[in-house]
């Protein structure tokens, strides 16, 4: 896949695709979503006030949460 379809996805949507890959939402501070599961080392950091969230917070969440880019494709593809 080309590195564009991680442009302009929306918090909306990537809220979806975390609480698809069963995170929960821990508490916001200061403009930030803190997003964890038992499964990950760190959490997952959300900035309230960015949106569309940049590519390379895209890519950074996908990679700590273990996950290729084809699978969001393909959850992108199948909503």
């Amino acid at each position: 896949m080309m590195a564009k379809d991680l442009k302009n996805i929306s918090l909306k949507l990537f809220r979806k695709y975390l609480k698809y890959k069963g995170l929960k939402h821990l508490r916001t501070t200061g403009g930030h979503e803190v997003w964890s599961s038992s499964t990950l080392k760190r959490p997952i950091i959300l900035q309230t006030h960015v949106d569309p969230i940049p590519e390379f917070i895209v890519k950074m969440n996908l990679r700590t949460l273990g996950v290729d880019r084809d699978d969001f494709i393909e959850f992108l593809k199948n909503g």
